[in-house]
């Protein structure tokens, strides 16, 4: 599969056309560079959500046909309704990058909110939008998933 076919919503650096970061031995966690680093990623990824949204817009409006026969008619509309699910998906993902953003400026980005710790280098880079470590997020998914379990009985 080429670069450019990959799910927006997953990028990864390559197709962002950004270096992966390499810290310096006696480099601190998140200096100046480093945040520069993650700003230069959710620009980048926001730049390509919001350009990606303006086409799903173009698309549906040039193939809006009102197709005589139920069935066309019926695999149109699907379609449409897959492109709104995921132009709500980037929706939602533009939110987080925007956040991020925000913590960037506030300079505590690359911190969990719950326990305070270093989220880590390579899995910002991975989902430049993470707020959790990953030990807070594990127990997040399993408290989740104990939820739902209960909620089936």
């Amino acid at each position: 599969m080429a670069t450019k076919d990959k799910d927006i919503l997953e990028p990864s650096l390559e197709i962002l056309g950004i270096a992966p970061y390499k810290p310096k031995k006696t480099e601190e966690y998140m200096s100046s560079k480093m945040q520069d680093h993650f700003r230069d990623i959710l620009m980048a990824l926001r730049q390509r959500l919001l350009e990606g949204g303006d086409k799903i817009v173009t698309h549906m409006k040039e193939d809006a046909v009102n197709y005589a026969d139920p069935n066309d008619r019926a695999s149109q509309e699907e379609d449409f309704r897959l492109e709104l699910r995921a132009r709500d998906r980037e929706r939602k993902l533009l939110k987080k990058i925007e956040e991020s953003l925000e913590l960037v400026r506030e300079r505590d980005y690359g911190y969990c909110e719950v326990c305070g710790v270093e989220i880590g280098l390579r899995r910002l880079e991975a989902r430049p939008t993470a707020t959790l470590c990953i030990d807070c997020k594990t127990l997040d998914e399993i408290k989740e998933k104990q939820q739902k379990q209960e909620e089936e009985f």
